[in-house]
C-alpha cells in the first residue's frame, strides 16, 4: 500500500525517535511529534514536519490533538511508560495500535509479566519476597548479591545491586521512589552471561526474530554492567526454539498477542535463557536494521505501515523469519562513554568504509554531555554500528577493528569510550 501523504503522529521527541522519522519520511509520510518538552530538549520535534506540545498522558487532550490534526495513525517507539496512553488514545479516536491497554499494562510492569511466566513455566530470575515495614524479619533469610528493581522502568533506570542488608534498604527505597506504583522487586543476582530475545507478531502468528548475546562489561564501578555490543545468532538459540519457544506462544496466545514486536533480556543459565526484562515495544539496540540487510524486513518498517493501515504489511513473513540468518552473522557494537561533555567523534568514516558495517548511528552527537544521572543507564551508549559478516571469525576482527578506529574525546582533551569488547567474549557464545 502506497502511505505517501499519510499523517503520522509520534509519541515522544527524544533522539532515538528520529528513527522513526527517518523510516517514515522514506515512505513519503507526514510525521508530527509530541511531549511536554521545549523545543531544544526534544530532537525528533526539531526533525520533524510537525511538532506539537502536549502530553502523551494527557489523554483527552490527545484525543483533540489527533482529530483537529487529522492524523492517520499514531506510533510510540521506545518508552515503556508511554503504551498504555497510546493504546487508550489509539482506542479513543478508532485508530490501530498494536497491542492493547490490558497487553501492555502486563508488559511493563516486571511483577505482572513474572508471574505470568512461572504460570507458564517459562524460566524467569528468582526473587525474594520483602515486606518493607517488616524488613528485619523478612530480609534476614536473603543470600546475596542481590539487584533490586522498580517494578516499572526501563534504560536500566532505578536498579542497583546490593552486597548487604543496609545497602539493600537503600537500594529499596531508590527503586520505589523510581517507580511510579512504588513497588519494586529484589531479585537473586545472577552474574552470567546474557542473551536477548526478539519475538514479531503478525496477525496472531508468532516468529522468532532472532536471539543475540547481550556482552555486558563490567567497566564501571557502583552500576550495573551495560552491553557494549550484540553478536547473533547465539549459541542457545537451538535449545531456546526447542525447549522455550513453544511455552512462551502459549502465553502469548492466552493474552490475545495479535501483532507486534517484543523483545526478552535474559541471563544464559546452564544454556537455558531466564528471563529478566521485557518490552513489548521497539528496542534502542536497533536491530531491525541488522534484521533488514539478513532478512529483508524491517520490524520498525512493519510498525509504521500499522499505525496507518491495522495491518503489518509484510505478506512473506512467514519465509523471511529466518534466525539462523541463513548461515551467516549480524553484530552491534555500543560504545558506552564516561561522563563529560563531548568535543570531538573520530574514527565513524572509517568505520563506514569496514566491508560488513551496514550502519553507525550516532545517540549523542559532538556538543552532547554524557552527565553523572546518566552512569549506569543506557543512556552512556554514544555510538551504535550495526554489521554483518559471513564468518565469526570475520565477524570478531571487525568488531574489534571498530573498537579501535573510534574515539570519543571530551572538552577536556580525554578519551570517552569505555573498555569493550574483547576476545574472551566471543568463546563459545555464537551458533555455529
Amino acid at each position: 500500500m502506497n502511505l505517501k501523504g499519510k499523517r503520522l503522529l509520534i509519541l515522544g521527541g527524544s533522539r532515538i525517535s528520529c528513527e522513526i522519522i527517518r523510516h517514515a519520511r522514506a515512505m513519503g509520510i507526514v510525521t508530527g511529534v509530541t511531549d511536554w518538552y521545549a523545543l531544544d530538549r526534544s530532537p525528533a520535534k526539531q526533525m520533524a514536519d510537525e511538532a506539537y506540545y502536549v502530553s502523551t498522558s494527557d489523554i483527552e487532550a490527545m484525543v483533540a490533538l489527533i482529530e483537529e490534526k487529522n492524523f492517520d495513525g499514531v506510533l510510540t517507539g521506545f518508552t515503556d511508560s508511554v503504551l498504555p496512553y497510546y493504546a487508550d488514545m489509539c482506542e479513543r479516536v478508532g485508530l490501530p495500535a498494536y497491542g492493547t491497554k490490558e497487553q501492555f499494562e502486563i508488559f511493563i510492569d516486571k511483577q505482572k509479566y513474572k508471574k505470568l511466566m512461572r504460570e507458564f513455566d517459562v524460566p524467569t530470575i528468582p526473587e525474594y519476597i520483602i515486606d518493607i515495614d517488616n524488613f528485619d524479619k523478612t530480609a534476614d533469610d536473603i543470600v546475596y548479591p542481590v539487584i533490586v528493581k522498580p517494578s516499572e522502568s526501563s534504560g536500566a533506570r532505578g536498579i542497583t545491586v546490593c552486597h548487604s542488608k543496609d545497602e539493600l534498604r537503600t537500594a529499596m527505597d531508590f527503586a520505589a521512589h523510581t517507580s511510579e506504583s512504588k513497588e519494586f522487586l529484589v531479585e537473586r543476582y545472577i552474574d552470567e552471561a546474557e542473551a536477548t530475545i526478539f519475538w514479531l507478531f503478525v496477525d496472531g502468528q508468532y516468529y522468532l526474530m532472532m536471539i543475540g548475546n547481550r556482552h555486558v562489561k563490567h567497566n564501571q564501578e557502583g552500576v550495573i554492567p551495560l552491553p557494549a555490543g550484540y553478536t547473533y545468532p547465539s549459541s542457545v538459540q537451538p535449545r531456546f526454539l526447542k525447549e522455550t519457544a513453544p511455552k512462551m506462544e502459549k502465553m502469548f496466545r492466552s493474552l490475545g498477542i495479535q501483532n507486534g514486536m517484543m523483545f526478552m533480556q535474559s541471563k544464559k543459565v546452564d544454556g537455558e535463557c531466564w528471563v529478566y526484562d521485557i518490552g513489548y515495544r521497539l528496542t534502542g539496540s536497533l536491530e531491525y536494521i541488522n534484521l533488514k540487510e539478513m532478512c529483508g524486513y524491517d520490524p520498525l518498517d512493519m510498525l509504521i505501515h500499522f499505525a496507518l493501515t491495522g495491518k503489518m504489511g509484510e505478506p512473506n513473513i512467514a519465509e523471511k523469519a529466518d534466525p539462523y540468518f541463513g548461515g551467516k552473522y549480524a553484530y552491534n557494537v555500543s560504545l558506552l562513554c564516561k561522563p563529560g561533555k563531548i568535543a570531538k567523534i573520530t574514527g565513524l568514516e572509517e568505520i563506514e568504509k569496514l566491508p560488513g558495517v551496514i550502519k553507525v548511528v550516532v545517540a549523542h552527537p559532538e556538543g552532547d554531555e554524557i552527565t553523572q544521572k546518566m552512569k549506569g543507564l543506557l543512556a552512556q551508549i554514544t555510538v551504535r554500528i550495526l554489521g554483518k559478516a559471513d564468518s565469526i571469525k570475520q565477524m570478531k576482527a571487525e568488531m574489534l577493528e571498530i573498537q579501535k578506529l573510534a574515539h570519543v574525546i571530551s572538552d577536556k582533551g580525554e578519551e570517552m569510550i569505555l573498555p569493550g569488547m574483547e576476545e574472551s567474549d566471543y568463546i563459545g557464545t555464537i551458533y555455529e
